[in-house]
């Protein structure tokens, strides 16, 4: 009786989360602190949430950099490609097979530096892939260098006397570049990461869901804070809603020093595969014809 109530007591004490993981590989390679455990967690319950996605159906890409070892602690497929080319490679396996899942995760160097054309290219595209970006405002993984999220004035290895290059405003951007859904959060708002990624996932084309995170051993001890807390309370007490920003129609000045966080755009749009699937199908049955160019014809089609 005592070993049936210990063994009960065993199971029940098990992580919910816990049948997503190796769990072989743990502990993990990340700094303590690191806030990329919250987000490989709060995208897993995302996953778990969602009652119908299945995760034996699920490719996980990344590249390089300490976001991008995320997948190899997932139980299920994924790929580890070269630096910058995670959403390209995603791009190929989602054309070669479009009832897969595709999640990509990578850092803000590997997504929006090495990898920024394949980013903005895949929402103009709007290819049916979700996009998690763990920005924690510099290359961690490499020492601590400046990239294209670090805040202007910081101190990186690469800027000691403060970057004097803007903050490059990815949600924002990719928004305009066509995607579906685009979202900001802070690892202080795990909750919110899981709806927007639950959100991403169902969304039938381009999603991007960017999680500002703390990075104390590079960008946090230079800056702000070496205590992960400390980091933390920095990242929430400088930030603001995006619908706060829209509704009182704040300029630039008004929000400067402030990371704007929220829900950027949530629309639906026409999605690649299918619109490609559309295309062979009508060039085979002959409901769709090649077109004459005409140089003296030109149309711009901006989405709105």
């Amino acid at each position: 009786m005592m070993e049936t109530a210990q063994k009960e007591t065993k199971e029940r004490e098990k992580h919910p989360l816990q049948k997503y993981f190796r769990k072989e590989r743990f502990p993990t390679m990340f700094c303590p602190g690191c806030g990329n455990g919250i987000v490989m967690s709060a995208v897993m319950r995302a996953i778990d949430n969602l009652t119908n996605f299945n995760v034996d159906n699920t490719v996980f890409v990344s590249g390089i950099g300490c976001a991008g070892r995320i997948p190899g602690y997932i139980l299920a497929d994924s790929v580890h490609t070269t630096h910058g080319r995670a959403i390209p490679v995603a791009t190929g396996i989602k054309m070669f097979n479009p009832d897969l899942e595709i999640v990509v995760f990578g850092g803000d160097g590997d997504i929006t530096a090495i990898g920024g054309n394949h980013l903005l290219h895949a929402a103009r595209r709007h290819i049916d892939l979700t996009v998690v970006c763990v920005n924690n405002l510099n290359y961690g993984l490499t020492g601590g260098q400046f990239s294209p999220t670090t805040p202007a004035g910081a101190s990186t290895y690469t800027t000691p006397y403060g970057n004097i290059e803007g903050f490059f405003d990815f949600a924002e951007l990719v928004s305009l570049a066509g995607a579906a859904y685009s979202a900001r959060w802070t690892t202080n708002y795990p909750r919110r990461i899981t709806k927007s990624v639950e959100k991403a996932l169902l969304k039938k084309g381009f999603a991007y869901v960017e999680v500002v995170s703390q990075c104390p051993t590079s960008f946090g001890r230079h800056n702000v804070s070496a205590k992960p807390k400390e980091l933390m309370e920095w990242l929430k007490s400088n930030s603001i809603r995006v619908d706060e920003v829209r509704d009182q129609c704040m300029s630039r000045s008004d929000v400067e020093g402030k990371l704007v966080i929220g829900e950027f755009i949530d629309v639906e749009l026409p999605e690649l595969t299918e619109e490609y699937k559309k295309l062979i199908e009508g060039i085979k049955d002959g409901t769709i014809k090649a077109k004459k160019p005409r140089l003296d014809w030109l149309e711009l089609a901006i989405r709105a």
